[in-house]
């Protein structure tokens, strides 16, 4: 029977354990099966220990700081509260996969231009949380401060929109400035 679109698929159970699942994902555009994961690993975790893509970084892991931010099917999460199993056959977007080779892209090009990056702890959730908000500001998805009743369409990022949207990301070095001018740069 076919999914309804962006309902996700159903884990196989791994022959090991009814507690373990094998795990197809795609990362940055590589599809990386997984065989018998255990069902209580967090997202970050697949990536960080199993896929060695240390990119994502472990803040709090409760979901309060956004450190952990990447992108699964083109919206943000926070990977620490998502279970890897439940992102069977998904696409999932972590900092390492912004750059193309050599060439940064322009939400990095302007973290560096507008000194955003700071301790760089918490840069690359900001830079997926930063993408994803573009994304969705683009498909015209309001935040709290988008005024009521505006017509049908993108979502204009003034620093206010900005501001709320990064808003699951704190910083604790301060930089909140410098990464609402590094947003806005790449949304005009």
């Amino acid at each position: 029977m076919p999914q309804p679109e962006n309902t996700p698929a159903e884990p196989r159970f791994s022959a090991e354990s009814p507690h373990h699942s094998d795990l197809t994902l795609r990362v940055n555009g590589t599809v990386y099966d997984v065989p018998a994961l255990d069902h209580r690993t967090a997202l970050i975790d697949l990536l960080r220990e199993h896929l060695g893509l240390t990119g994502t970084k472990k803040g709090c892991d409760h979901g309060q700081c956004g450190a952990c931010t990447v992108l699964v099917g083109g919206r943000r999460v926070n990977s620490c509260l998502v279970l890897a199993v439940t992102c069977q056959d998904a696409e999932v977007t972590t900092v390492e996969g912004l750059a193309d080779g050599e060439r940064l892209h322009p939400l990095q090009e302007a973290f560096l231009a507008h000194d955003a990056y700071q301790c760089g702890y918490c840069t690359p959730g900001q830079l997926c949380s930063a993408l994803g908000l573009l994304a969705e500001a683009e498909a015209g998805h309001p935040s709290l401060v988008t005024p009521p009743g505006r017509p049908p369409g993108p979502v204009p990022l003034d620093d206010a929109e900005i501001r709320e949207r990064l808003s699951g990301n704190l910083c604790r070095c301060g930089a909140y400035p410098h990464l609402v001018r590094a947003v806005a740069e790449v949304a005009r």
